[in-house]
C-alpha cells in the first residue's frame, strides 16, 4: 500500500481526496497557500513584500501585443488604431477602458518565452519551468505557501477562477493546489454537510475510527495530505468568511460594472476574496489564439477584458487595496507581426504583459520591441525573472531553494533574478 501511494501523482492523490471530501462533507476542493511579506535579515528596496495579494489574469491562447498593449506602424500594423492613455504610452483602441486606467500600471513590452505551443507554454507561465514528464513544478500560488505559509485560519489562500487545479502544487503537497471555482457566479457548491452537522461529527468519527491503523503504520505524506484536507473542509464549512464567494453580495451595478461574463465576474470575486484574505487568485479568460479572423474574435473577447480590467484596477484604488494588491496581467505568447488582414501565428520571443498595484510603478513602461514587435530591443524580461519579480513584490524570500523529491534544490523562477526596476 505504502509502494502504490508513493507510486501515484500528485494530481492522481488530490483527485482521490476531493472525491473523499466530496463523499463525507459535500465539498469538492478545500487546500489552502498563501503569499505574505516575511522579515529578511537583508535589506531590500522599500517594494519588498508590499504586495499582499495577488490577482493573476491568465488571457490564454496567446495575447497579440501588436493589436493590444504595443501597437505599430507598417506593414505589422493590425486592425486597431493607436490611441492615447492616461499615462505617457499608448494602446490600441480595442482597449479604450484599460486607457483610462494606464497610470496605475506598469506595462513589460520586452517578455520573452521559449515556447510556442498553447499547453506548454501555459504550463511555462504558470511555473517558469519547461514541462517535464518526471516532476510537476509548482506555481507561485504554490511557492507563496512554501515560503509564506498560510493567510487565514478557515479559507483557503490560494483560489483559481474558470479553470482546474492543475498546474498548481507541483512538487509541494497537494494542500498547496489552488481552490477551483469553475462557475464565479455560483461560488462554492454543497458546503452544507448532507444530514447536517451531527450526521457529518459521527461520520468524521467512523473515518477516524476505521483510518487510525493505516495512518499509524504508514506515515506517508499523501495520508497527511489527505487528513488535511478533512480538517479544512470542517474548517471551512463553519466558517462565516464563505460570504466572500458569494457575488450576490455585490449590487447589480457593481456586477454590471465589471461585466456579466465569466470572466468579469471572475474579476470581482478575485477582489472580494484577497478582500477577505485570500493571498493568490487566477482568474484564466480564454479565447486569444487569433490564428483568423482577428478582427472579429478581438470585438468578441477584447471588450470583456477591458471592463474587467479597468473596473478591478479602479474598485481596488477606491477601497485603498491597490498597494497592497499586485494585479498580473499574463498569456503564454505573442503573436507574430505578419499581419494578412486576417490573423496571427505564435510568437513566444517577444510579448507584453502588466503589473499594476503592489509596488510596481505607475504610468510606467518597462523594455522596448523592434519596430515590428518581432523581438525585444531593450531590457528582455524572461519569464523566470517576471515570476522573480513577482515574488519579489509578494515578500517570498527566494533566495533559499526548495527541495524537489529527488533531492535537486528548485528555486522561484527557475533561479532568475527580479527586475527591481519594475517597483517603486
Amino acid at each position: 500500500m505504502k509502494h502504490l501511494l508513493n507510486s501515484l501523482d500528485t494530481l492522481t492523490r488530490r483527485n482521490f481526496v476531493e472525491r473523499c471530501a466530496a463523499t463525507s462533507f459535500g465539498l469538492s476542493i478545500v487546500p489552502t497557500t498563501k503569499l505574505v511579506a516575511t522579515e529578511s535579515t537583508e535589506q531590500k528596496p522599500a517594494a519588498f513584500g508590499q504586495a499582499k495579494s495577488v490577482i493573476w489574469l491568465m488571457l490564454s491562447g496567446g495575447l497579440s501585443h501588436i493589436d493590444s498593449l504595443d501597437p505599430k506602424k507598417g506593414k505589422s500594423k493590425g486592425p486597431a488604431a493607436a490611441i492615447n492613455t492616461s499615462a505617457d504610452f499608448q494602446v490600441t483602441d480595442f482597449f479604450p477602458k484599460f486607457a483610462t486606467v494606464a497610470d496605475r500600471i506598469c506595462l513589460i513590452r520586452s517578455m520573452e518565452a521559449k515556447i510556442g505551443v498553447h499547453k506548454p507554454a501555459q504550463y511555462y507561465m504558470r511555473t517558469a519551468y519547461e514541462p517535464r514528464g518526471t516532476i510537476q513544478h509548482p506555481n507561485l500560488g504554490a511557492w507563496g505557501a512554501h515560503y509564506l505559509g498560510r493567510s487565514s485560519r478557515t479559507l483557503p489562500s490560494n483560489v483559481c477562477i474558470n479553470r482546474r487545479s492543475d498546474q498548481g502544487n507541483g512538487f509541494f503537497p497537494s494542500s498547496y493546489a489552488p481552490l477551483a471555482i469553475g462557475d464565479p457566479s455560483e461560488g462554492i457548491h454543497d458546503v452544507e454537510s448532507i444530514g447536517g452537522k451531527s450526521a457529518a461529527t459521527k461520520r468524521l468519527a467512523l473515518l477516524n475510527g476505521l483510518d487510525s491503523d493505516f495512518r499509524r503504520k504508514f506515515n506517508d505524506q499523501g495520508v497527511k495530505a489527505y487528513n488535511g484536507f478533512y480538517d479544512d473542509a470542517l474548517a471551512l464549512m463553519k466558517s462565516t468568511e464563505l460570504k466572500a464567494f458569494d457575488l450576490s453580495n455585490e449590487s447589480e451595478e457593481q456586477r454590471t460594472a465589471y461585466g456579466n461574463n465569466s470572466f468579469g465576474q471572475g474579476c470581482l470575486l478575485a477582489r472580494r476574496l484577497v478582500d477577505a484574505g485570500v493571498r493568490f487568485v487566477e482568474v484564466k479568460h480564454d479565447g486569444w489564439d487569433h490564428h483568423k479572423a482577428l478582427a472579429d474574435e478581438m470585438e468578441n473577447v477584447a471588450p470583456v477584458f477591458d471592463a474587467a480590467f479597468a473596473t478591478l484596477i479602479k474598485d481596488l484604488e477606491q477601497r485603498g487595496m491597490l498597494e497592497s494588491t499586485l494585479v498580473v496581467v499574463a498569456t503564454e505568447f505573442g503573436r507574430k507581426p505578419d499581419f494578412d488582414g486576417n490573423g496571427r501565428s505564435h510568437h513566444p520571443i517577444c510579448f507584453s504583459t502588466v503589473l499594476a498595484g503592489g509596488g510596481a510603478k505607475a504610468g510606467f513602461v518597462y523594455g522596448r520591441s523592434d519596430n515590428l514587435g518581432y523581438r525585444v530591443e531593450e531590457n528582455p524580461v524572461s519569464v523566470g525573472s517576471f515570476h522573480a519579480s513577482i515574488a519579489f513584490a509578494a515578500g517570498m524570500k527566494i533566495e533559499t531553494p526548495a527541495m524537489s523529491p529527488s533531492g535537486r534544490p528548485m528555486i522561484v523562477g527557475d533561479g532568475e533574478e527580479p527586475v527591481l526596476e519594475l517597483f517603486t
